[in-house]
């Protein structure tokens, strides 16, 4: 009996990639005073990625190649929307960033507070009780 890898090689680069990638745009785009070379950058790797899966005999290394590559094409992509994803408010500025800075500057909504780390209340919340409840947070600590 032969066991097919293809699956599970594709699975695991899926997960993979889409875990770093998000990982990966979020603190880049966090620090980084222009998202315009790390979206160039994410591109080039996504366009040598995907010109990888065409050069090698292996399905399971096109595969994961590709994926990959698709996955990396997508992070370039979420650089812009991370950033439309502060000036709501849905994502936390960094200060200290120039960019985040102007952003705070310009767009009332753009918060510093992660609305994401607080402790689960059991209901759905407004932002303003969330806020509340990340500041009651860190007082306490």
């Amino acid at each position: 009996m032969e066991y097919n890898l293809i699956g599970i090689s594709a699975g695991l680069a899926t997960f993979i990639g889409i875990w770093a990638g998000h990982v990966l745009v979020r603190e880049i785009e966090y620090k980084s005073p222009s998202i315009l070379i790390p979206s160039v950058c994410f591109a080039l790797l996504g366009i040598l990625l995907g010109i990888g899966s065409f050069v090698f005999d292996s399905l399971i290394l096109s595969a994961s190649l590709g994926i990959l590559s698709m996955t990396a094409l997508w992070d370039a992509y979420e650089f812009s929307r991370q950033q439309k994803r502060i000036i709501k408010g849905h994502a936390p500025a960094n200060p200290h960033n120039p960019r985040h800075a102007e952003i705070l500057k310009r767009h009332p909504s753009a918060t510093t507070l992660d609305l994401l780390k607080r402790e689960p209340v059991g209901r759905e919340v407004s932002a303003e009780e969330a806020r509340a409840l990340i500041i009651s947070e860190e007082k306490s600590q």
